[in-house]
Parts: C-alpha cells; structure tokens; sequence
C-alpha cells in the first residue's frame, strides 16, 4: 500500500515557475514508476510525465517537453514536478501517482495522491 501527497501548487503569472513535491508512504516506494497527471476543468485527466523507479528514464507530454521536469529522491521517498516558463493552460489540479509500469494511461496506475491545484495567470 502506498499514500501519495502532493503539495507546492499555487497561483503563478505566466512564464514562472513552480516545483511540485509527492511524498509517499511504505516501504517500497522505490520499486514503484512514478507518474503526474493533470485535470483542467471540464477536461480529462492527461498525462504530463513519468519517471522510472530509479530515476534513470522519464518520459513527459509533448505539451510540457523542455518545460517540465520529473526527479526522483528516493531516500525521501519524494517526486518532484518542476515546472519552468508555464502558460495559463498549465492550469489545472495536478496529481501524482504510483504504478508498475512508466505508462501514460491513468487507469494504469494503482495509488493517486489527492491533487494540488495549479494556477497559471495571464
């Protein structure tokens, strides 16, 4: 069983910056690929990145690609989401989530943090 909180959401103008952190708790948090995903309103849930169980491969949306990077500290049993030069349409509640597999489909994922929201101000 893994628990997922995440926290460093907040209101940014565009073009700045934000780190996201996901703590996690049990014991095998390192086993475990590590995804983030994004829900605007009235939208669904999309993928924006992933990252191995090592922290060796990640992969990201092509929305976020150059903007967006996923690390890993597993000592502390964290992900982080740092997110550069972001746009109003970064906006939306972000989550992360814990699964066997560096996936973009949500379903595939077997725990989910509650969410922090993003704001992105023009």
């Amino acid at each position: 069983q893994v628990q997922l909180v995440e926290s460093g959401g907040g209101l940014v103008q565009a073009g700045g910056s934000l780190r996201l952190s996901c703590v996690a708790s049990g014991r095998t948090f390192g086993s475990y690929f590590m995804g983030w995903f994004r829900q605007a309103p009235g939208k669904e849930r999309e993928f924006v990145g992933a990252i191995s169980w090592s922290g060796r491969s990640t992969r990201y949306a092509d929305s976020v690609k150059g903007r967006f990077t996923i690390s890993r500290d597993n000592a502390k049993k964290t992900v982080y989401l740092e997110m550069n030069s972001l746009k109003p349409e970064d906006t939306a509640v972000y989550y992360c989530a814990a699964g066997s597999r560096m996936v973009v489909v949500s379903t595939l994922y077997d725990y989910w943090g509650q969410g922090t929201q993003v704001t992105v101000s023009s």
